[in-house]
């Protein structure tokens, strides 16, 4: 079976420009003996908007690993796709995230759920998990409650994977099952039952991405109590290793965090726990990258802080429409958002330092951020302009690509000094 490393991250490039250097920090950990495997992911919704194709996701990454000369495994991500949509990803992928938040709260059939229920009897009172100090109390009620609310998606994962595995035989590519984009996170007991589940449908997933406690709003800082996320966090890891015991789940499973660009303030918190039990991670980075470009232009001022500027002037205009399609991971303060009587007249530096995130910096604007986080289509309409100034200002661009990937997420997560 193809199974993922250890430590893996998933790089998104929305417009395929900065592989290279999204490779280069990934590499560059490795000279540090930090072994990461390079995941590009790209989602249906923004291939549907930038005019793409799965296949060009792939181009992508067969050329920069070649030109780098890396030899080590990497994968291309079909990111968050369905029974809808993963037909169109099934050639070029070999990595599949499997979404199954629509799913979650409908109900599978009656007799499906007694069936589950029966054949998790022998959970039923104490549940004692290795490395998680209370036993769950486990009653014929919960694992009831937990079967209607989440069979009916395992049920649907596991369609999903059949029809992978038929269009790309059975050990040819990852499974990765994601249930972060819904309300309410997943706790231990149910990612325990969620695991049988998948378990007994035989999905060999590699990686599940529960949801947590907390908000993982897109590209800004964790909101949340640490100390509660760092417990749960433990738990699911210690939930995890047992499940791969109980159910003959991959050796190789791991846990995946989504929307894990620029959670900062819990990366010292998930790279202790990962080091204290031995453990894999797989890290979603996203649009990180997209935001990284646009910093690069602004950066470089001219012509391309102009284009920056004139797409935010647009992205106040389209507020609403921009983020609905996000609304359960950003929280856009508008108050605070600088108008454009006040932007048109910043630096270059005044605008890439309300874009960066640099925690501390004064000018930093988290509002801002996430605007032009889900304002990527935007540039999308003006694409050959868009293309043309990343192209005349790569140096510039590609620098913000790197420090970003490497020194304020790799770094902060592995404790490289």
């Amino acid at each position: 079976m193809k199974t993922i490393g250890k430590f893996s991250m998933g790089l998104g490039d929305r417009f395929g420009h900065q592989g290279g250097a999204q490779l280069k920090a990934i590499m560059d950990a490795g000279k540090k003996g930090i072994e990461i495997t390079p995941v590009w992911n790209k989602s249906n919704r923004e291939h549907m908007i930038i005019g793409t194709q799965p296949d060009d996701v792939r181009i992508e990454a067969d050329t920069v690993t070649r030109a780098a000369g890396f030899k080590k495994p990497y994968f291309v991500d079909a990111d968050h796709i369905n029974l809808d949509t993963v037909d169109r990803f099934i050639a070029s992928s070999d990595f599949f995230t499997i979404d199954v938040a629509s799913y979650i709260g409908k109900k599978a059939g009656d007799a499906e759920i007694e069936t589950f229920v029966k054949s998790a009897e022998k959970y039923f009172g104490d549940l004692q998990i290795p490395g998680i100090k209370k036993p769950f109390k486990v009653t014929r009620e919960l694992v009831s409650t937990i079967a209607g609310k989440y069979l009916f998606a395992a049920i649907k994962a596991f369609e999903i994977y059949r029809k992978i595995e038929k269009g790309k035989g059975k050990e040819n590519f990852v499974t990765e099952v994601s249930m972060d984009e819904v309300p309410n996170p997943q706790t231990p007991v149910e990612l325990f039952f969620i695991l049988m589940m998948l378990g007994e449908e035989n999905i060999p997933v590699q990686t599940i991405a529960p949801k947590f406690s907390g908000r993982f709003n897109k590209g800004v800082d964790y909101v949340g109590d640490p100390s509660k996320f760092s417990e749960e966090f433990e738990a699911d890891l210690m939930v995890i290793d047992f499940a791969v015991k109980e159910f003959g789940l991959p050796q190789s499973l791991k846990m995946s965090v989504h929307s894990g660009s620029d959670k900062f303030s819990i990366y010292p918190i998930i790279g202790s726990l990962v080091r204290k039990h031995n453990k894999g991670l797989h890290l979603k980075t996203a649009g990180t990258t997209w935001l990284e470009e646009v910093i690069g232009l602004s950066e470089s001022g001219g012509e391309a802080l102009e284009f920056v500027k004139d797409m935010y002037y647009h992205s106040l205009e389209k507020t609403d429409e921009l983020c609905a399609p996000y609304a359960d991971v950003i929280d856009i303060k508008i108050s605070e958002l600088p108008g454009k009587d006040v932007v048109k007249n910043w630096s270059a530096k005044r605008m890439a330092d309300a874009l960066r995130h640099v925690p501390g910096n004064k000018d930093y604007n988290p509002n801002m951020r996430q605007l032009i986080h889900v304002g990527y289509k935007l540039a999308a309409t003006n694409m050959k302009e868009y293309f043309r100034l990343l192209e005349a200002n790569e140096e510039t661009v590609a620098k913000c690509v790197y420090e970003n990937v490497y020194n304020r997420h790799i770094c902060r997560l592995f404790d490289i000094k």
